[in-house]
């Protein structure tokens, strides 16, 4: 069997002092977000859930997981369809999984936890695609489980939202559901 070395290993000290500060660093954001408002932030004009605060984080990642899949002439409708599929999921949540999803949203959103959490220093407008991909690979591959969790939630509620539109499915080569 092999093992890693040492300095690869996390104790089991280690680890609780991982979670305990990514746990006490994603709490002070939420707090912050609270008490900036930004968690109480109505939905925007037209959608039950998302908010103008995050759209602008929507418009830079969508693009980036959905390429390859939607040709680039498209990207522009498919960014907007997208949107309303997520929306409409977000509006079907439970209320606990939709408050712990709009505190994520709202880390993401903060110019002070973004920063430090995403790299991204800027607002999500001025992203590049590069800036975004380099984001998302930070986080599938972070040794904070929690950071690991955004990413999957993340990535499942975009892709969730994208496959559910049918003009998504020919890319694939799914012909849609069966006909009785």
């Amino acid at each position: 069997m092999k093992t890693e070395p040492e300095s690869l290993q996390l104790s089991r000290r280690g680890l609780l002092k991982v979670g305990l500060l990514g746990t006490a660093f994603l709490g002070t954001a939420g707090l912050t977000a609270t008490l900036t408002g930004c968690s109480s932030e109505t939905p925007k004009a037209g959608y039950a859930v998302l908010r103008e605060s995050d759209l602008p984080l929507f418009h830079a990642l969508i693009p980036a997981v959905l390429a390859g899949a939607v040709p680039a002439e498209k990207m522009t409708q498919a960014v907007e369809t997208t949107l309303e599929y997520l929306d409409y999921s977000l509006n079907h949540l439970s209320p606990e999984m939709l408050k712990l999803t709009v505190q994520l949203f709202d880390v993401l959103a903060l110019p002070i936890t973004r920063g430090p959490l995403t790299g991204i220093w800027g607002s999500w407008q001025n992203a590049s695609s590069d800036d975004v991909v380099h984001f998302l690979k930070r986080w599938e591959n972070s040794s904070i489980s929690l950071l690991k969790m955004g990413h999957s939630s993340i990535l499942q509620l975009i892709l969730m939202s994208w496959y559910s539109n049918p003009d998504a499915w020919a890319h694939c080569g799914y012909p849609g559901p069966p006909r009785f």
